[in-house]
């Protein structure tokens, strides 16, 4: 039977002048309050979500992603989207490609009577690169989507021109039908602009343009928009001014950097449409003309590495990339544009580079830039698609498979789908339902 005289507690109740006096109690004892002292510490400060935070903010991804089985609190605190953008913002976006996705423009510009989709033809095609991608190829959800339009920031948006339109975010897997537009276009391109977050219920606030593609030219040019808002969740139409006699390409998607939209017009034009501070007119620009791309046949927009826009353009000869300067005018308040060549490579070069492409026999196609990249491309030469590096004019081919769908490539719009890597909390805010 244990002598209570060596307790711990009868210890702590000994008279110090009774107690084991050296390094046999006192050390003991002192190890035990001092590593106790530490623990309170630690769990006070791992207890604030700002010491929290700024921890984690400091570790690498890795870590990161181990911690949310930590318990429900460090989850949320992690997959809260302030958190993922302040994080993105010290170690960059880290993304993922789950494949591309397929939208035929035959079957959005049909006619009455014109050529109708195959009931075996899915709306939606996935060029699936990834396990991921044949998850999701094979679960069936893209067939609820319709047609694919555009994505950005992890939101995809797709539908059935020119009513039914649906946003779905691709982490939480949510789908979400808008309500339909007001007004009907014949003939229509489209925008889609991410922003920052709703403070409501934690969604990503988004707004949608539609843009009429008839430029009416008995008074003055105007082209019709109707913008969506998640945040109104309502339709508006509005009517801007053109600053020359032009129209919009139709059935094309916008680039939007900035907030500022800039979709392809007719007449090798490019418009250039800032939503922000209640503008209400359109200005229009001439696309450059290259030296290898002057018969060009296909043409790309996107988002340079130092935030301009870039324009490609692609033909018999090579392919051609420019950038985009916006000056402000001396005399007026408006912006001078300025085109500039960045990268020129001829099929002759890339040929040399890679002599296993067959780009000798088949002309390149310019497919898609990757956001915020100044060094990459994809370009498809007959059924394969490559990620072509400029400066170094080498190709990789990058694998995919279809469930055997044939695509008709001179009639489609091939998109690459990045997802962003991140974690997904499906559980509310804990601290306001229990205490870790």
């Amino acid at each position: 039977m244990p002598n209570a005289k060596n307790s711990p507690i009868a210890a702590a109740s000994t008279p110090s002048s009774n107690r084991p006096s050296g390094r046999g109690y006192n050390g003991r004892f002192s190890r035990f309050r001092g590593r106790k002292m530490v623990s309170d510490s630690i769990h006070s400060a791992l207890a604030c979500d700002d010491i929290l935070t700024e921890i984690l903010l400091r570790l690498p991804e890795k870590h990161v992603f181990k911690f949310i089985l930590v318990s429900k609190k460090w989850l949320y605190l992690i997959c809260d989207l302030p958190f993922r953008r302040c994080y993105e913002m010290q170690w960059g976006t880290h993304t993922r490609l789950f494949g591309f996705f397929v939208c035929n423009l035959l079957y959005i510009d049909r006619p009455q009577g014109g050529l109708r989709r195959p009931r075996y033809e899915p709306a939606l095609p996935l060029l699936s690169t990834c396990k991921e991608g044949d998850d999701l190829m094979s679960s069936g959800f893209l067939r609820k989507l319709g047609y694919f339009i555009d994505y950005s920031d992890g939101l995809v948006l797709c539908g059935r021109h020119p009513k039914n339109y649906y946003v779905w975010n691709s982490v939480s897997k949510y789908r979400c039908l808008l309500p339909q537009p007001r007004k009907h276009y014949k003939c229509l391109c489209i925008a889609f602009i991410t922003e920052n977050r709703g403070e409501a219920d934690g969604d990503m606030v988004y707004r949608i343009v539609r843009a009429s593609c008839e430029c009416k030219v008995d008074v003055i040019n105007t082209i019709s928009i109707e913008t969506f808002s998640s945040m109104t969740w309502t339709w508006k139409q509005s009517t801007l001014v053109c600053s020359s006699y032009f129209s919009l390409s139709p059935w094309m998607v916008g680039t939007v950097i900035d907030r500022v939209i800039y979709w392809f017009g007719t007449y090798r034009s490019l418009a250039i449409y800032d939503p922000g501070f209640g503008e209400r007119s359109i200005n229009s620009i001439k696309l450059p003309v290259g030296q290898l791309t002057y018969d060009y046949e296909d043409s790309i927009l996107g988002e340079s590495s130092d935030g301009l826009l870039q324009y490609g353009q692609s033909g018999k000869m090579g392919l051609e990339i420019w950038i985009l300067h916006k000056e402000q005018a001396t005399v007026t308040d408006r912006y001078e544009y300025r085109w500039t060549l960045r990268h020129r490579l001829s099929c002759k070069e890339m040929s040399k580079q890679n002599p296993n492409s067959g780009i000798r026999t088949k002309e390149p196609q310019v497919l898609s830039f990757i956001c915020r990249d100044s060094e990459s491309v994809f370009i498809r030469l007959g059924s394969n698609i490559y990620l072509c590096n400029i400066r170094s004019k080498t190709l990789a081919v990058i694998p995919y498979h279809c469930d055997g769908v044939s695509i008709p490539w001179d009639s489609c719009k091939v998109v690459p789908f990045f997802q962003k890597i991140w974690p997904y909390s499906p559980f509310p805010d804990p601290s306001n339902t229990f205490n870790n």
